[in-house]
């Protein structure tokens, strides 16, 4: 042989490639790294579509939560029958008092002087109406008398008594249908849902 390949003395030359170990391990650690990538991105949006996280976290929270303090008890409101009202018209329509009272009248309600309002309120009232009564009636009558007219004022005086005043005012149309003031009603002496600290 010629050339380079030629044998001279004790040195022959190589005649295979150079190995490339080195090359296929970097490859097999290229490809272990890149599905393990893969899967773990794979993972991570089947979380965020179903929201596995969200649900796993909210378990260990509400696991994690003491028990719930028992509700506050129903609030005690008077009946209807034992509240008295004074109807008095504050408007220019006539025969508005006896009319509103009948109809509480027919609701339950205890009626007591019916007549127009005096000078004080004559066609002062710019609401549906005005409820006036004794301090304590804020937290008893008022409420009561309120889920027949939603968004009527309330006042207080120096009253002794426990009857309330209504004071029909310029906007008032018609008293709540019964089936919603009753609602309503319910709705104020169901207990009260105690807070979650959760």
């Amino acid at each position: 042989m010629g050339g380079k390949y030629r044998i001279t003395g004790d040195k022959y030359p190589r005649m295979r490639r150079p190995r490339r170990r080195s090359k296929l391990v970097l490859a097999a650690i290229a490809s272990v790294v890149a599905l393990g990538l893969a899967g773990w991105g794979t993972l991570q949006l089947i979380d965020v579509f179903t929201g596995g996280d969200k649900q796993a976290s909210a378990a260990d929270r509400k696991a994690d939560c003491p028990t719930a303090a028992p509700a506050a008890p129903a609030k005690v409101l008077p009946k209807p029958a034992k509240i008295t009202v004074n109807v008095y018209n504050a408007t220019p329509r006539g025969g508005l008092a006896k009319a509103a009272a009948d109809e509480l009248k027919k609701r339950g309600f205890t009626i007591g002087k019916v007549g127009n309002a005096t000078a004080t309120y004559d066609k002062k009232v710019v609401g549906t109406g005005l409820l006036l009564g004794a301090p304590a009636a804020v937290d008893g009558t008022f409420p009561v008398l309120g889920t027949q007219l939603p968004g009527a004022a309330t006042k207080t005086d120096a009253r002794k008594g426990a009857d309330i005043d209504l004071i029909i005012g310029t906007k008032f149309k018609a008293f709540s249908p019964p089936q919603t003031a009753a609602t309503a009603l319910t709705a104020l002496t169901k207990p009260a849902p105690a807070p979650s600290s959760c």
